[in-house]
């Protein structure tokens, strides 16, 4: 580790262990990383050179999923479950561009991603980020900040992107997403992409997910690439609209998308459900 990353590392940063923030800001060709998100990021890149590929199709399904639920669903009001570092088109700038106004709570738990956030937030009074664990979804609902913004009588837009898959099986993330899901009102929605292992669909590929859950548990402590049933079971209760569960780009692709991914394809997929 080179010596200048840690000195000018904002206050709190450990720059001698990969983060699964700065190495997806990486993937997305980010500024906010260090030498050993790199070294990890080039394991994961050796096995799927497509990788920043995969990370850029996550965004363009943000900007999609986001899109549709301010405009067409008529939701007012987000709550962003391990938003990750600030990038451009931020849920709270896709929401506000089509209903200024609109209300968002981002939550993570990365000090990098608090310390960027909160400087992006710091004028924003419509849009706040709560320092929280996934993990702990009644501390994220029951937070003064969420609760200040978050009105649960009304529809919200649920926001999982990229989240669930960095829990382990042995933390319940169907539980997880259930708790979270439970207390919002008729008419939310919920949005979740996850890593994917397509098993005998597409044997070359799931080989290939196999080898890369291998590197993130290896040296991030997390990554689990579930099959298609697993990843629906996260939306039991609730009205899954079309396309349904499919590879991120197939989500109501638009003109405006350029997200290519190879063999990556069907390693990251996504939907977004309604609660009747």
């Amino acid at each position: 580790m080179p010596e200048s990353e840690q000195d000018h590392a904002p206050q709190g940063i450990d720059t001698s262990k990969p983060s699964v923030s700065r190495v997806y800001d990486y993937m997305l060709g980010g500024k906010d990383n260090y030498e050993i998100d790199r070294q990890v990021a080039a394991m994961a890149l050796k096995i799927a050179p497509d990788a920043p590929q995969a990370a850029q199709a996550n965004r363009e399904f943000l900007r999609r999923t986001v899109h549709h639920l301010t405009a067409e669903a008529g939701i007012r009001q987000f709550l962003d479950i391990g938003s990750g570092l600030p990038t451009q088109g931020n849920v709270h700038e896709i929401a506000q561009s089509v209903a200024p106004g609109t209300r968002v709570v981002y939550v993570d738990h990365d000090p990098i991603v608090l310390v960027h956030g909160r400087a992006l937030l710091a004028v924003d009074a419509t849009t706040t980020i709560v320092e929280a664990d996934a993990r702990e979804p009644e501390r994220i609902l029951d937070d003064p900040k969420t609760r200040g913004l978050i009105d649960f009588s009304e529809p919200v837009g649920l926001l999982l992107f990229g989240i669930l898959h960095h829990l382990a099986d042995s933390e319940d993330p169907a539980g997880i997403a259930a708790r979270l899901i439970a207390p919002l009102a008729p008419g939310s929605h919920v949005v979740i992409s996850h890593f994917h292992n397509p098993g005998q669909a597409h044997p070359e590929v799931s080989e290939q997910a196999y080898a890369a859950e291998k590197i993130f548990n290896e040296h991030l402590g997390t990554g689990r690439w579930r099959t298609r049933e697993e990843i629906l079971a996260f939306f039991n209760g609730l009205e899954l609209l079309e396309p349904g569960l499919v590879p991120l780009p197939e989500w109501r692709p638009g003109p405006g998308d350029h997200a290519t991914p190879g063999i990556t394809y069907h390693t990251f997929v996504g939907g977004v459900a309604r609660k009747p």
